[in-house]
This record gives C-alpha cells, structure tokens and sequence, in this order.
C-alpha cells in the first residue's frame, strides 16, 4: 500500500478481495483486527481467523465484490456492496454492508451487516 489513508486501506482491502489476494488482504488488516457481524458477535479475531475465513471463501469461483456507495469519516469507511457469490443453490448476489475502521494505517475492526440474497443461475 502506498497510502495509509482510510480510504486507501479499505480500498486496496477491496482490491485484494476480488483478486483473491490472501497476503495483499492481510497486509490492509492489522495483525490483531477483528471483524464483527453488525452490532453483534465476533467472527474473527487475528490473522490466523482472518486467514481461515477468506480460505475457505476465496475457494467459491464467482466471489466478487462490487462497491456501489462509500461514505468515509475520519477513521471510519462504510462501504455498500453487491457481493456475487456461490450458494448451495447456485449463484447469487448479496447485500452487504460493512463498516471499517482504521487505525495506523490498517483496518482495526470491520462489521457486516447481510442485507437480502438473490439466487441468479440454479446450481
């Protein structure tokens, strides 16, 4: 990363989610970020869960995120995202948002909050 500011981590973060990049991800999360559902439980803490996590979620062929709105302040990044995904269905899209923070120059904590699923093409 060549910025440090919250909206070039979030971003090279993004970056490296749709390139399935596992190291370029880890570098934008610092080494003992957490990652929350939206007002609720942990479902990540480190990067030895970080690591698991995106794994097992880089595995699906069609992931990708594609940003449809960003609003940054201060420390903060909120992103809404159309994520494309593979479920036992078939392909589909989800809602997303997330909620970053930033801290140092790496996302500190995230939280998610899963909006509504369509089923695209039936497995």
């Amino acid at each position: 990363m060549t910025s440090t500011s919250p909206l070039a981590v979030v971003q090279a973060q993004l970056d490296a989610f749709n390139a399935k990049d596992l190291d370029a991800l880890m570098r934008a999360y610092a080494p003992d970020a957490e990652q929350f559902t939206l007002h609720g439980e942990r479902i990540a803490k480190g990067h030895e869960d970080l690591r698991a996590r995106y794994t097992i979620r880089f595995a699906e062929p069609d992931l990708h995120a594609r940003l449809l709105s960003r609003t940054v302040m201060g420390g903060f990044v909120t992103d809404l995202e159309l994520i494309t995904r593979n479920f036992p269905e078939g392909v589909g899209t989800l809602e997303m948002l997330c909620v970053y923070e930033v801290k140092d120059g790496r996302i500190a904590r995230a939280s998610f909050a899963a909006g509504a699923t369509t089923i695209i093409s039936s497995a």
